[in-house]
Parts: structure tokens; sequence; C-alpha cells
């Protein structure tokens, strides 16, 4: 199937970007999208809109505070800010990053975050990208980014606003584990605990995967012909009991429903040809566009994403491109909100 960058753009009004969450969590709207037509709900009635027996995979990777802002230390330069932020580990001490503006640093320049935290660029590649090396690593590190950094919004909302400290709670999710994200899974972000109790009262079983975000699922896609597009690679694990798990419940017949495309692609990442679940640990680059082949995943909760972007091309994979269009002409038309801190919807995957 050939289909082109213009085949995935909509108009959306600036005031349906939301700026912050719902609340509380679970009150956000719920667009069902179904082969049987649209149906508007709330993110509080997933207990009756599942089904018992329904497996619910989540992505539990937890946002770090990767949005730093520091000062170019380059001797015979003297000083200049940057933002930097950070997209992906590379090691204890070490991260790639994305630096505004870019051209002001060159690999030997060293950054510094407050008094005593500083950093060196390793290298740069000719995107852009460098590779920092911090002067400590670990725990240590992750401490000094809790004191220095801000939570990473993304694109669209810090330009409408600055971050917030209610930020810091409210762009994570409530069961956010493994820390290593820099945008948050942001499906998860309207569950609550009293909603997880309630689903798994009525029989909904729940798995948890890890698959840390990388700031690269807010680049723009660039290329016209949409196969041309590279993927960022993003870090995830997948553990024994919930491979089994999964490939226990396709085997019975029950439904499993992926709470994010994070979920969804590593799902589809580690499954064979007929379904199957293989543990993961790795990296992971799947570009998911009309025409692929679903083989792990029956349902898809998630937020509504940006036109011309990866996302809205995986929810038209997975549920079909018309479909989808008249789903966000739906929800464009009745107001829902869009985007990291909007509403959700859920959808039934295309025959």
């Amino acid at each position: 199937m050939s289909l082109r960058l213009s085949d995935f753009d909509f108009d959306l009004p600036e005031r349906l970007i939301a700026r912050y969450p719902a609340r509380p969590r679970d009150s956000a709207r719920l667009l069902l999208v179904r082969a049987a037509g649209l149906e508007d709900r709330l993110v509080s009635e997933l207990p009756t809109v599942l089904r018992p027996g329904d497996l619910m995979v989540f992505n539990e990777t937890k946002v770090i505070p990767a949005q730093l802002q520091g000062r170019r230390l380059r001797p015979g330069a003297g000083e200049a800010a940057v933002e930097i932020t950070l997209h992906k580990r590379a090691g204890e001490d070490r991260w790639h990053a994305f630096a505004k503006p870019g051209r002001r640093l060159a690999p030997g320049d060293r950054v510094r975050f407050g008094k005593d935290f500083t950093a060196e660029v390793l290298a740069k590649a000719p995107d852009g990208d460098l590779l920092l090396r911090f002067d400590r690593a670990g725990p240590e590190l992750m401490t000094a980014l809790g004191r220095h950094g801000t939570m990473p919004l993304p694109p669209y909302i810090r330009k409408l606003r600055p971050v917030e400290a209610t930020d810091a709670e409210d762009y994570q999710t409530v069961y956010a584990g493994p820390e290593g994200a820099v945008a948050a899974p942001t499906a998860g972000l309207h569950f609550t605990p009293a909603l997880l109790e309630r689903l798994a009262a009525r029989g909904i079983e729940r798995a948890a995967l890890t698959l840390h975000v990388g700031a690269g699922t807010f680049l723009p896609v660039k290329a016209e012909r949409i196969e041309e597009h590279r993927m960022h690679a993003e870090y995830g694990e997948i553990p024994p009991p919930v491979a089994e798990a999964v490939t226990r419940a396709r085997a019975e017949g029950r439904r499993v429903v992926a709470v994010g495309t994070t979920s969804l692609r590593l799902l589809e990442s580690a499954a064979d040809e007929a379904g199957r679940l293989r543990p993961f640990a790795g990296e992971t680059d799947i570009f998911i566009t009309p025409g692929y082949r679903f083989r792990a995943v029956d349902l898809l909760m998630t937020n509504f994403h940006l036109p011309r972007s990866t996302l809205f091309m995986l929810v038209a994979a997975f549920a079909g491109l018309a479909r989808m269009k008249q789903a966000y002409a739906h929800a464009i038309a009745r107001e829902y909100r869009f985007f990291s801190y909007g509403d959700a919807t859920l959808l039934e995957r295309a025959a």
C-alpha cells in the first residue's frame, strides 16, 4: 500500500489541545471506535465497556525530569544558555539528547546545570543528536535530574503554557515503576487506583511491560513517502510471565487490550507470526503503518494524536484510515480534548 504523508493530515482547532489533564483522571471522555460505529463514553466506564477475561497490558515506565536549562562552558568563548532534552539512555552516566539552540554546542563543550552538576558533549551527529557524559552516574544522576530538571511536556503544551509544579504528578501514571522515559505513555494517565480496582473486580486481568518512551515520539515526519521515515529506537522489556499471560489469553480466545501505542508497539515487536509472545529485552524501532498485519493485540486504548504523525499512522493501521478520519471528525465536532493531556479512544481492530 503506497500512502503519502498528506493522507494523514487533518485540521485541529488550537482550542482543543488540552493544556491540563481531566480531574479526576478517569473523568476524561472515551470515544469507542468499532465496526458497528462510534459511541461516546467516559474512561470511568471501562469496567462495563470491557469484558471479564480481557487482558489489559500497561506500560509501567516512569518519566524522568529530562528537560534541563544549562550554560555552555567553552574556553575562550564565554557562556551561552542552552536547553537540553534527554531522549535515550546510553549508559550509567551517558544520555543522548537534543539541544536548543543546537548550534551552540560542539564536542568538547561542557554544560553546567546549577552550581555543581555538569555534562560533557562527547559527540554530535549531523542531525544534531548529542551524546552527553554527566559528572555522576546511576542513582546519583537520577537525584541530580530530580533537583535540576523539569518534566518534559510535549512541545505543543509548552507552546501554550509553562511547565508547572503539578506536572510532576500529572505527567506520570499512578503505576509508574522503572525510570527511563522522557515522554509519558499518555493513555495510562487516565487510570486511578480506584479504577484499576474496579477493573480487577470485574474479572479484567492486568499485565505490565516497560517501554522507555523517547523524545523521538514528537519528531515530525518529513518524508512525503512515509516508508522513507526512520523511527528512533526505544528500549523495552517484556518479562517471561507477561509473555506467557498474553500467549495464554490469545490461546483461550480472550482479548488483549493494549493500553497505549507504546504497549502495542512492544507487544507487536515480540510476537511471532502466530501471535505467540516471547520474552523481550532490547530496542525496537517498529514503524506501523496501514497494511501491517497485527499479531498480538485486539483492542487499543489511546489518546488522540497529532496530524501527520507516526502515531496517527499507527491507529489508522489498527482501525482503518477511513474509520479513524471519521472518528477524529466526530471528536472535533463534539469538542473532545486532544493530545497528551486530552481524552481517549478505545479502538477495535479492523478485520
